[in-house]
Parts: C-alpha cells; structure tokens; sequence
C-alpha cells in the first residue's frame, strides 16, 4: 500500500513540474501545483514534528529529510514503528 501512495506523491509532484514547464494546460498546471503545494506543506510539518523519528534512518539524515520532504509519514511510520519495536522500549 505504501509503494501505490509514494507513487502517487511521485505523480503529483511530477505533474507539478509539468505544469511548470508548459505541458499541460493552465487550468490542470494550476491544480497539480496546488496539490504539490500543499503536500509539501504537510510534509514540512511533518518534518518538525517527526524529527526525532527521521534522525533513525540509517543512511545520512538529509537523504532522510528529503525522503520526509516528498512522502511525509511514508517515510516516518516505518522508523517509527521500528524504534517502538527495539528491545528495551
């Protein structure tokens, strides 16, 4: 189920961009880039308050923070759940 969401942030930002360059018209490109807008907005803010839970990822945080920027609790739920599932929580 995560893999179909992620995808589906992927294609929004992606028809964000697409509006951006001029390849859909302007009503669609308006649309996707509000979409695009708001789900980084959330995003964001799921940043600063997951934060604790994005420093777990086992490569480098700003590869995390950026994870966090296009998925949001995509990315943070499985940390998350991981760090309640450690021995000694």
């Amino acid at each position: 189920m995560f893999l179909i969401l992620k995808i589906a942030c992927l294609l929004a930002y992606a028809l964000a961009l697409a509006g951006l360059a001029g390849l859909l018209g302007s009503e669609l490109a308006g649309r996707m880039l509000s979409v695009a807008a708001v789900l980084l907005t959330l995003h964001v803010l799921e940043l600063i308050l997951m934060f604790k839970h994005v420093r777990k990822y086992r490569g480098p945080l700003l590869v995390s923070v950026l994870l966090t920027l296009l998925f949001g609790l995509l990315h943070c739920k499985p940390l998350a759940d991981a760090a309640k599932a450690e021995p000694g929580r």
